[in-house]
């Protein structure tokens, strides 16, 4: 069954307590990997199957490297300025059936600008009223406007969202 005809119709509301957000992105050379809570998620699906709607809302500025000097070296302006902007937010624009999921593009607002993003939404798991879904995007920073030495902090981060979702009664 694909994810278009597995998941009823309605509003599903993400589990925040069991959803997580991470990224990975090139650091001089290794990869830095780091989690950023998520505090919303709502997705959409028609009568149809068809996936309506995707909003996901990030507290960036309890971002978590592992590595608490590069936490606040992300905190600056030029970077996340996160001070100024400590929430990230995605909400799609279109979306396509694709294997057991969707093919999604919207819109990332980030450090007070926005940006188009495409990724993947599949359905990892579905338990009646509850399902599991992993996104996946490759986020070019430069598009948010953060500028760095392509050797210090690598050009694209490659974030994945897990999501427990739940029908709304």
């Amino acid at each position: 069954m694909t994810a278009t005809r597995a998941l009823a119709a309605g509003v599903w509301q993400a589990d925040l307590s069991r959803s997580t957000a991470s990224f990975q992105v090139g650091n001089l050379g290794r990869k830095a990997n780091g989690t950023v809570p998520v505090t919303a998620g709502t997705v959409e699906i028609g009568p149809d199957g068809a996936l309506l709607a995707v909003h996901g809302t990030l507290d960036l500025g309890a971002i978590d490297t592992g590595i608490a000097k590069r936490d606040q070296d992300l905190r600056k302006p030029r970077l996340l300025d996160l001070d100024r902007h400590p929430v990230m937010t995605f909400t799609a624009t279109s979306a396509r059936a694709a294997g057991n999921g969707w093919h999604v593009t919207g819109t990332l607002a980030a450090r007070g600008t926005e940006t188009e993003l495409g990724g993947t939404v599949e359905v990892s798991s579905l338990d009646g009223r509850e399902a599991v879904l992993t996104a996946t995007a490759r986020l070019d920073r430069r598009t948010l406007g953060i500028r760095a030495p392509g050797f210090m902090i690598g050009r694209y981060v490659d974030i994945t969202v897990t999501a427990v979702i739940a029908q709304s009664a």
